[in-house]
């Protein structure tokens, strides 16, 4: 299994960045697939997951800002990230797990990609 991001870069505030996600390896009728960041000496925490029936949940800190989609076609998963603020910095990694249900969890997830950065400038 195979997930790579690419997307990330550095905005400045108010800005958007698209990420995606290209997976590889698997097929699985069930599962989650998700964003989660981590900046600088803090714990990775989950910013948006989608899970095999199409529902999606955001955290509280990027919803109304952020959109998590897929393309099945392409084995892509895309986060549209718009009105950027500093505090959205951090490194970027998406994940998937072969199983419904908690898409939030980090723990929970399998597979990883080796994440992008995210900068966002005031």
């Amino acid at each position: 299994v195979q997930l790579v991001e690419s997307g990330g870069g550095s905005v400045q505030a108010g800005g958007s960045l698209r990420l995606s996600c290209e997976t590889s390896g698997y097929t699985y009728s069930r599962y989650c697939m998700g964003w989660f960041r981590q900046a600088p000496g803090k714990e990775r925490e989950g910013v948006a997951s989608i899970d095999s029936d199409g529902s999606t949940g955001y955290a509280h800190s990027v919803k109304g800002r952020f959109t998590i989609s897929q393309d099945n076609a392409k084995n892509t998963l895309y986060l549209q990230m718009n009105s950027l603020k500093p505090e959205d910095t951090a490194m970027y990694y998406c994940a998937t797990k072969p199983r419904r249900g908690l898409c939030e969890r980090p723990n929970l997830y399998n597979y990883w990609g080796q994440g992008t950065q995210v900068t966002v400038s005031s």
